[in-house]
C-alpha cells in the first residue's frame, strides 16, 4: 500500500531541495485533477514501505491568491481528493520562522498528519538565531520537528525513520478550513493566528546577533539601481559565449560521428529504400536533436548554478523596476524569465499574477523571449554566417550577437506588452509584487544535475519524437515525386561536364522537381524578399511543430541526394550551397534575418496549445499566432534589406 506524503512550503525554504533530495530522478511532472497547475511527484521505498511524495505550489498561506495557490487550498479542504495526503511535509525557513509558521499552523490545524521541518539551520546559525525546539515541540505537541539542511541531507535520516515507522490514523478529524467567500472571517483568522505565532517566536526563538548578513553586503552591489543591470548583462554575456566555446567540440564529435554512420550504412548495407531512408532520413534527423544536446544541456547547467546560489531571484527583483513602466506588474518577471527555458513554464507560472489584464498580456508576450527551442536554430545561423572573431581583443561576436537576439525578445516583448494594454479593458484588480529574496549559498550541484537531466530529456525525448517522424516525411516528399518529371529533368542535364559535375547536378534536378521542391518552389515568391530559397521554406512550414524541427530538416534536405563520397557535416554543406546563379545562398543577409526571423514567429503548437488553455478561447492564441508572424516577417524583411 502507497502511503501519500504532501510536501508544503513558503516560496524559497529549500522544499524543492528537499524533494529532489528524497526522490532523485524518480521524479514525473502532471497536472492536478481539473486544473493545468503543474503537479511534480515520486514514489520511493524506503525500507519495505512505498510513499509517492507530491510537491505542492510554494505558498504563504492555506488562502490563495492565484491559480497555483488555489490547488493546495483545493486539496486540503477536501478528504476526498485523490492527491489528499495522509501526512503534510511542512518545510520552513529557520531563519524566518514568523513568516512560515502560518501556513504551518493552518495545516497543523486542518486534521492532516503534520511533521514539520526546520530547513536552512545553517542560515540561522550565520544570523546568529537558535531555536528551542522542546519549547516549540510543547506549542504544537501533534507535530514532530526536525531540524534539517536539504541542500546537503543532514538530518534526513531521522525524517526517513520517522516516515518508515509513521501508521496511518484510521480516521482524520474533520477539517476546519474557512470557506473562500468569507473574506472577513479569513482576515480574523489570519490576524489571531499571527498573534499567536508572535508569542510563539518570543519563546522559541534566540537573540538575533548578526545586522547586516553577508546576502544584505552582497545585495549593495549586485541589485543597485545603476550596477545591477550592466553586471546582469555581463553574466548573460559569458553563459551565451560560454555555450559556443565550450560546447563546440563534443558538437563537432557528434556532429562527424553522425556524418561517418551515414557513409558507414551505405556502404555496408544493399542498396535500396530502406537503406536511403537511414541513411538520408533518420540518422540525419536523430543526428539534428543530438548534436545541440550539449549546448542545451550547458545553458541549463549555468542558468542551475543561477538559480541554487540565489542570484537569479535578483534578477527578478532588478527587472522589476524594468518592467513598470510598460504596464507590466513585478509578478511578470517570473513568468517572463521562465520563457528562457520554455514559453510553456513561463505562461503557466502567469497565474500568480492576480490581475486578469495583466496575466493575459504576459501570456501574449512570453513567447518573444528567446527560449530554449530556438537555441539550436541561433547556434547553427551564428556559427554559419557570423565569423569567430573577437571584438576589442575580449568579446567574441558569436556571443554578443546570441546576447543580441534575447535581448531583441526581451526589448520587443516590453514595447509589445504596452501596446496590447492599450486595447484590453481594465478590470480593476491590483496585483501586488512582493518577493523574498534568499540568502546566497553555494550551489547543490545534485540539484543543478537533476534539472540538466529533465530539461535535456524534455528536448531529445519530446522534440526529438518530431523531429525524427517530420524527418521521415520529409525524406519521402524530397525522394519521390511525380516519375516522368524527374525522370525528364535528369535527361536534360548537361552532359559536357565532368563526372562528378553532372551526377551534382542530375541529383539537384531531381530533388528540385520532387514533392518537396514543389511545395518549397510553390511558397517561394512569399519568402524570397526576406533572402529565403525555396529549401529555407521547407524548413519553415515544418518547423511551425516545434522550432527546432529547422535544423532537423536542413539536415535531412540537404541529406537527400548527397554523394556517399561526398558526405559532410551539415554545417558545410550550408556553407557550400549556392543559387542557380552561383550566388551564396546563407550570407550575413539571409542568416540574420532567419534569427530575426525564428526570434519573432511563433513557431511552436504545444505553446498555443497551452495558450488556448489557459484563457480558456482559441481567440487569444489566434491573435498571438497573427501578430508574431506579421512582426517576424516585417523584422526579417528589414533586416535582409538592410545587410544586402
Amino acid at each position: 500500500m502507497v502511503t501519500k506524503i504532501g510536501l508544503f512550503g513558503n516560496p524559497n525554504t529549500g522544499k524543492s531541495s528537499l524533494f529532489n533530495r528524497l526522490t532523485g530522478l524518480k521524479q514525473k511532472v502532471g497536472n492536478f485533477p481539473g486544473v493545468t497547475v503543474d503537479k511534480t511527484s515520486a514514489r520511493i521505498r524506503i525500507a519495505k514501505r512505498e510513499f509517492e511524495i507530491i510537491d505542492f505550489p510554494g505558498t504563504y498561506s492555506i488562502y490563495p491568491r492565484s491559480k497555483d495557490e488555489f490547488v493546495v487550498y483545493d486539496v486540503l479542504s477536501k478528504p476526498s481528493h485523490i492527491d489528499y495526503p495522509q501526512l503534510a511535509l511542512v518545510v520552513l525557513d529557520a531563519s524566518n520562522i514568523e513568516r512560515n509558521l502560518l501556513l504551518f499552523t493552518q495545516i497543523y490545524d486542518s486534521g492532516i498528519p503534520t511533521a514539520l521541518l526546520l530547513n536552512m539551520t545553517d542560515v540561522a546559525i550565520r544570523r546568529g538565531l537558535t531555536i528551542d525546539t522542546e519549547k516549540l515541540q510543547a506549542k504544537f505537541p501533534q507535530t514532530s520537528i526536525f531540524k534539517i539542511n536539504a541542500r546537503i541531507g543532514t538530518g534526513l535520516s531521522a525524517v526517513k525513520d520517522f516516515l518508515e515507522a509513521f501508521e496511518v490514523p484510521k480516521q482524520i478529524k474533520e477539517n476546519e478550513f474557512i470557506g473562500l467567500n468569507e473574506s472577513e472571517k479569513q482576515a480574523e483568522d489570519t490576524r489571531r493566528r499571527f498573534e499567536f505565532i508572535q508569542n510563539v517566536v518570543l519563546e522559541v526563538e534566540g537573540s538575533k546577533e548578526i545586522a547586516i548578513s553577508k546576502s544584505n553586503k552582497i545585495d549593495q552591489i549586485l541589485t543597485n539601481k545603476w550596477l545591477g543591470y550592466p553586471i546582469f548583462l555581463a553574466v548573460l554575456f559569458v553563459i551565451f559565449q560560454s555555450v559556443f566555446s565550450l560546447a563546440s567540440y563534443p558538437m563537432d564529435w557528434i556532429d562527424t560521428a553522425f556524418s561517418n554512420l551515414s557513409s558507414f550504412i551505405s556502404i555496408t548495407f544493399a542498396p535500396g529504400v530502406l537503406t536511403d531512408l537511414f541513411v538520408e532520413g533518420i540518422v540525419p534527423g536523430i543526428g539534428g536533436v543530438l548534436v545541440f544536446v550539449p549546448q542545451i544541456a550547458l545553458l541549463f547547467f549555468l542558468l542551475g548554478i543561477l538559480e541554487e546560489t540565489g542570484y537569479m531571484a535578483r534578477v527578478v527583483f532588478i527587472m522589476d523596476r524594468l518592467v513598470r513602466p510598460f504596464g507590466l506588474n513585478g509578478k511578470s518577471v517570473v513568468p517572463l524569465i521562465s520563457s528562457a527555458a520554455c514559453a510553456i513554464p513561463g505562461i503557466m507560472a502567469a497565474r500568480t499574477i492576480a490581475s486578469r489584464k495583466e496575466r493575459l498580456t504576459t501570456i501574449l508576450v512570453a513567447p518573444l523571449i528567446s527560449c530554449s527551442a530556438r537555441l539550436p536554430v541561433y547556434t547553427l545561423l551564428i556559427t554559419l554566417v557570423i565569423p569567430d572573431v573577437k571584438i576589442a581583443g575580449v568579446f567574441g561576436a558569436q556571443g554578443l550577437t546570441l546576447l543580441a537576439l534575447y535581448l531583441l525578445g526581451i526589448v520587443v516583448a516590453l514595447f509589445v506588452a504596452k501596446f496590447i494594454r492599450l486595447f484590453l479593458k481594465k478590470d480593476g484588480e491590483v496585483s501586488v509584487f512582493l518577493l523574498e529574496l534568499p540568502a546566497y549559498k553555494t550551489p547543490r550541484w545534485t540539484n543543478v544535475f537533476i534539472e540538466i537531466v529533465k530539461k535535456t530529456q524534455t528536448f531529445v525525448f519530446d522534440a526529438g519524437k518530431i523531429i525524427v517522424a517530420i524527418s521521415i516525411v520529409l525524406w519521402f516528399l524530397a525522394s519521390y515525386g511525380p516519375a516522368d518529371e524527374m525522370e525528364l529533368a535528369a535527361r536534360n542535364v548537361n552532359k559536357e561536364q565532368t563526372k562528378e559535375q553532372y551526377e551534382d547536378e542530375v541529383e539537384a534536378q531531381k530533388l528540385a522537381h520532387s514533392y518537396m521542391g514543389y511545395l518549397g518552389k510553390g511558397i517561394e515568391p512569399i519568402i524570397r524578399p526576406l533572402g529565403y530559397d525555396w529549401k529555407m521554406g521547407i524548413s519553415l512550414i515544418t518547423s511551425f511543430a516545434a522550432r527546432e524541427v529547422f535544423v532537423g530538416s536542413l539536415a535531412t534536405i540537404y541529406a537527400v541526394h548527397q554523394n556517399d563520397e561526398d558526405a559532410m557535416p551539415l554545417i558545410e554543406r550550408l556553407r557550400a550551397e549556392k543559387s542557380a546563379d552561383g550566388k551564396q545562398v546563407y550570407t550575413l543577409a539571409s542568416g540574420v534575418s532567419l534569427m530575426v526571423f525564428y526570434a519573432f514567429a511563433m513557431q511552436c503548437m504545444a505553446t498555443l496549445a497551452v495558450v488556448k488553455r489557459e484563457t480558456k478561447t482559441w481567440k487569444w492564441p489566434l491573435i498571438q499566432l497573427v501578430y508574431m508572424g506579421i512582426l517576424a516577417y516585417l523584422g526579417a524583411f528589414i533586416t535582409f534589406q538592410l545587410l544586402s
